[in-house]
């Protein structure tokens, strides 16, 4: 068997499909998100789905990702003129600011009760955080698992309040 062993012993974290990976949580390679936030805004439909594409990879990082979004992913629709303006631009640098800033994640404990905290965004969309407090190393430690969230189809748009906060509800459950 002639194939050389990438393994590393004894690390505290490592680096894995774009993620910086310890014990207790997980991060987004900043090396990573620096290489495609150092390209210029997208000049066409094909850089801004690879923009869209590589920032939907770490949504879960990112509160209200498809809210924010919106505006980006309706210039991947042939019927719409591609035009960068000014609340693209706003939702370009808003998701750039949000890759940088990406709080870390903490990895779930079985063993903890959850928290789950929903957010309904008007007629925009839902959102959910499921949160869990533990304890490392002797202290209290409150953190999120991860954050998801997606945008109401049309039918939903028209719910009530409370039947739109029952919705978020029962689909992040």
């Amino acid at each position: 068997m002639g194939g050389s062993c990438a393994c590393n012993f004894g690390q505290q974290e490592l680096l894995a499909l774009g993620h910086k990976v310890s014990r207790l949580s997980l991060a987004i390679n900043q090396n990573k998100v620096a290489e495609v936030l150092q390209k210029p805004v997208p000049k066409n439909i094909k850089e801004i789905q690879s923009f869209l594409g590589f920032s939907n990879y770490y949504r879960n990082h990112i509160k209200h990702f498809p809210h924010i979004t919106s505006s980006l992913y309706k210039l991947c629709s042939k019927d719409v003129v591609f035009e960068i303006t000014k609340e693209r631009r706003d939702a370009y640098e808003r998701i750039e600011y949000e890759l940088k800033n990406a709080p870390l994640l903490i990895l779930p404990d079985f063993e903890v009760p959850f928290k789950l905290y929903i957010d309904v965004a008007c007629s925009l969309g839902l959102g959910a955080a499921l949160d869990q407090r533990q304890i490392v190393d002797g202290e209290p430690r409150e953190g999120v698992i991860c954050y998801i969230s997606r945008q109401l189809k049309d039918s939903e748009a028209r719910y009530g309040a409370t039947q739109t906060e029952f919705l978020c509800l029962v689909w992040a459950l």
